[in-house]
């Protein structure tokens, strides 16, 4: 590396690269959004050289752990001065899309989409498959699905994964309506459906779609369902049986979640939220649920690495 480049890009292992990126996003959103793209258009070509150093036999005298920690070093500097350069052209496509998606946020809020590098693949609207599409378009070996190392030291859950990618697209339809980032939406939708594994069947054991267990009240003019349930009275579980609205498809029901939202003032204090935190205790404070423990645990989601993971995965 010339002396110019030492002066032009810091040390992969810096600590304080997160902070920074943060602080001047803060000071000039612009800026700190074509930096944080270029971030994140460095970590496709790290994750293009693990590739391609994990198809490369690696047994021989001079191979140990120490030197692949080394090399995974010299390829992480490599990949950041690469990503810098601009050359490839990601980051300016990922620049405009956190761009377009900022200018969605509140008002003080600039760099709240991308406080957090490792959920970029997220809240740009690039599901995990995106990440092994780069490696395609850069005519290298493509990483394998659980290939996230460069991001996390765990793979995601892959259950977790495939639910994210199956209604991405439809939380990204109700974000646009409601104001909340779609990674959120995501978050609840998990909460209420165990990630997609405990979905309200019909008695033929087909699927609701309802994501979000949205009950049918008298107003509902759809088709319904009755199934067993836990209310909370007075802080204590008890057994229950409520009639839940049932969709033919979960674009529709992220639709009709976003009606929900959108439509009753009394989740007026839910749209828009920017904070995870502040919109899981909006939906309780709602009265979206009985369960005392409905935002903790919602915002546990949120704030978890299994969504981040299976957002970056």
């Amino acid at each position: 590396m010339k002396p110019e480049d030492l002066a032009n890009h810091r040390f992969v292992l810096d600590v304080r690269s997160a902070q920074d990126l943060r602080e001047k996003i803060r000071q000039d959103p612009k800026a700190g959004l074509k930096e944080a793209a270029q971030q994140f258009e460095s970590m496709f070509l790290q994750m293009v050289l693990k590739s391609m150093r994990d198809a490369t036999p690696s047994d021989g005298l001079f191979n140990s752990d120490a030197t692949r920690f080394y090399t995974g070093i010299l390829d992480q500097q490599m990949a950041q001065q690469l990503g810098g350069t601009g050359q490839l052209g990601f980051a300016r496509m990922i620049e405009v899309q956190l761009g377009r998606l900022a200018a969605t946020a509140s008002a003080g809020q600039p760099g709240g989409a991308v406080d957090d590098v490792r959920t970029f693949a997220g809240t740009a609207g690039m599901p995990a498959a995106s990440i092994r599409g780069a490696a395609r378009i850069a005519g290298a070996p493509t990483p394998a699905a659980g290939d996230a190392a460069a991001v996390s030291a765990a793979p995601p859950s892959v259950g977790a994964r495939d639910f994210v990618n199956r209604i991405w697209p439809h939380a990204l339809e109700a974000s646009r309506e409601t104001g909340v980032p779609a990674h959120f939406l995501v978050a609840h939708a998990a909460l209420e459906s165990g990630w997609g594994k405990h979905e309200i069947s019909r008695p033929d054991g087909s699927s609701t779609h309802n994501l979000f267990g949205v009950k049918a009240g008298r107003s509902w003019p759809g088709e319904s369902v009755e199934v067993a349930t836990t209310e909370y009275v007075n802080g204590a579980a008890e057994p229950a049986r409520e009639k839940f609205r049932a969709y033919g498809s979960y674009a529709e029901a992220f639709r009709d979640y976003a009606r929900l939202l959108s439509g009753n003032s009394r989740f007026s204090g839910v749209l828009g939220q920017q904070d995870g935190t502040a919109f899981a205790r909006s939906l309780q404070q709602a009265g979206y649920a009985t369960d005392p423990m409905y935002a903790d645990k919602l915002s546990r989601i949120i704030n978890g690495s299994t969504l981040r993971q299976a957002l970056t995965g």
